[in-house]
């Protein structure tokens, strides 16, 4: 079918591109039945939904991230489009349909001239149907979340990867990006966004950026750097006919190349600013678990900031040409979208004291050694500063010798004085120990307090029978850090005086007889909330 472009006067001269849309803008338009059109504009689309047959049409634009003004520029981004929203749906994307022009201005989708624009076809999805609006019917939840995180696991596994793309993933280049931002939102500090909570911002991600070098080195290495989405958000996200992830950016590779953080980071800042906080962590530890990838912890909050100013940053170039209407919905995104900023940059701005404790043979030094390498923190044990203090000793009934009271209260007393210097120059730091006793606990939250750090108490514990079988063991095994055997357990279980002092917000409770990945997923995603929950405890 074909619709006549307009004739009237005012219409003389219109580019091909308003009289296409013009025509799409009718019924009879289109080949199948239907009985209204709506239009939908983005910046750099119109799109015209018909009831079953989404049509998505390119503008001829140059925003110098893009440059669509030419007809072959246009369709190339098409094909991208469907040909890269295939990946994370089903069903969905239905390929790229010309649209023609005869010689009298008649615009069609049948042959009757030139092809004057292309359009991306697809299968109407229901609005009810996609993340936010679930969210906001409360009918979505945890297991939403996890199947996103299972299949985004999936899919950067499956997703290209090259030395141009792991570029994407280096210092170089996630500082020019972070630069780029704090450059072109600068002229609305001190007007728009609060002055210093922006220094704040600006210089605590760079400090981040130039402390944590290793860890972004790691995510390269690692094979984290992918062809991924670039714009996971929850209105790109529905669950109809199946998980169905659409709308990734196809018109440049620069927005879509990058760590799985930071792709991730999009959806859980997202989530966040929806009131959602607790379903992004458990998208993290889904998606953590199931790609074998507890690293995304050490880097996912500096992304959710670098999310979450660029959201600052369109809003703000938004409101020079904003009626008052939208510049107040405008201002209260901003405020919300800053104040998840400045909470984020907090969490990583503002060092952690991560406690392992349990009795020995718990499993407690086997997580502190993973903690620290994760999360690229150093770790001090109470078993390797006991040997350095008394390196000859030996193995010695409970209550003597390197396990007596006197040596027992320096090796704590020297614990919370290495954990105070890396503290104190703004690094986190993880410390290994039983802590059985409720007053070298005190100590610890003191030492936290005064240096105004986070502090997360992982507790381990697990069975009799696997305290004994492991303790057994080492008898067998030859010298290692622990000097405790299975003749101490007795008395040790004796001494371990209940957690009941710590407040919720700082304690994780580990079963060491469950795997230890999941248990170590399960410490950084829990430790991430309580850490959000002390942060947001300060702030009150």
């Amino acid at each position: 079918m074909s619709r006549q472009a307009s004739d009237r006067p005012e219409d003389e001269g219109r580019p091909a591109f308003e009289a296409v849309c013009e025509a799409m803008g009718d019924p009879a338009f289109y080949p199948h039945p239907m009985s209204r059109v709506e239009r939908r504009d983005t910046h750099i689309s119109a799109v015209f939904l018909t009831g079953e047959v989404v049509y998505k049409v390119k503008k001829p634009v140059d925003l110098g991230f893009l440059d669509f003004r030419r007809l072959e520029d246009r369709r190339t981004a098409c094909m991208r489009e469907d040909l890269l929203n295939r990946r994370l749906s089903r069903d969905v994307y239905r390929g790229v349909v010309p649209i023609h022009m005869d010689p009298s201005g008649a615009v069609s989708l049948e042959t009757c001239g030139p092809v004057v624009e292309y359009a991306v076809t697809m299968r109407q999805l229901p609005d009810a149907a996609n993340l936010k609006a679930l969210l906001a019917a409360g009918a979505a939840g945890r297991e939403h979340v996890a199947r996103i995180g299972r299949r985004l696991a999936g899919f950067y596994g499956a997703c290209e990867r090259s030395p141009a793309i792991d570029a994407h993933g280096g210092l170089d280049a996630i500082a020019c990006n972070m630069e780029e931002n704090f450059r072109q939102l600068a002229p609305w500090a001190g007007r728009i966004l609060e002055a210093s909570r922006w220094e704040f911002l600006c210089e605590a991600n760079r400090a981040f950026l130039t402390h944590h070098a290793g860890a972004f080195a790691r995510r390269v290495d690692e094979g984290r750097i992918r062809d991924g989405h670039g714009d996971l958000r929850t209105d790109h996200v529905y669950f109809d006919g199946g998980l169905q992830i659409i709308d990734c950016i196809e018109f440049n590779d620069r927005f879509r190349f990058g760590d799985a953080a930071a792709d991730i980071a999009f959806l859980v800042m997202d989530l966040a600013a929806l009131g959602h906080a607790d379903l992004g962590r458990d998208l993290l530890a889904a998606y953590a678990a199931a790609a074998d990838d507890p690293g995304v912890f050490a880097v996912v909050d500096f992304y959710v900031v670098y999310r979450a100013v660029v959201r600052i940053k369109v809003a703000c170039l938004r409101l020079s040409s904003a009626d008052a209407a939208e510049r107040e919905v405008l201002a209260s995104e901003i405020d919300r979208h800053m104040d998840l900023a400045y909470r984020h940059t907090l969490l990583f701005g503002r060092p952690t004291l991560w406690v392992c404790c349990g009795v020995p043979a718990s499993g407690k030094s086997s997580l502190a050694g993973r903690l620290g390498k994760v999360l690229g923190i150093r770790v001090f044990g109470s078993d390797i500063v006991r040997k350095e203090t008394a390196p000859d000793a030996a193995v010695s009934p409970y209550g003597r010798g390197a396990y007596s009271p006197e040596r027992r209260s320096l090796v704590y007393g020297r614990l919370l004085a290495l954990a105070q210097d890396e503290l104190r120059s703004g690094r986190s730091a993880v410390l290994d120990a039983t802590y059985a006793l409720r007053r070298w606990r005190d100590g610890v939250r003191r030492l936290a307090e005064d240096m105004d750090a986070s502090l997360v108490f992982a507790v381990c514990a697990c069975a009799r029978k696997t305290l004994s079988r492991r303790l057994t063991r080492r008898e067998q095994a030859p010298p290692g850090p622990s000097d405790a055997r299975i003749g101490h357990l007795d008395p040790l279980l004796a001494e371990f005086e209940d957690i009941e002092e710590l407040p919720k917000d700082q304690v994780v409770h580990v079963d060491t007889d469950g795997p230890r990945e999941e248990n170590l997923v399960r410490v950084l995603t829990e430790g991430c909330a309580r850490r959000a929950s002390q942060i947001a405890r300060r702030l009150r």
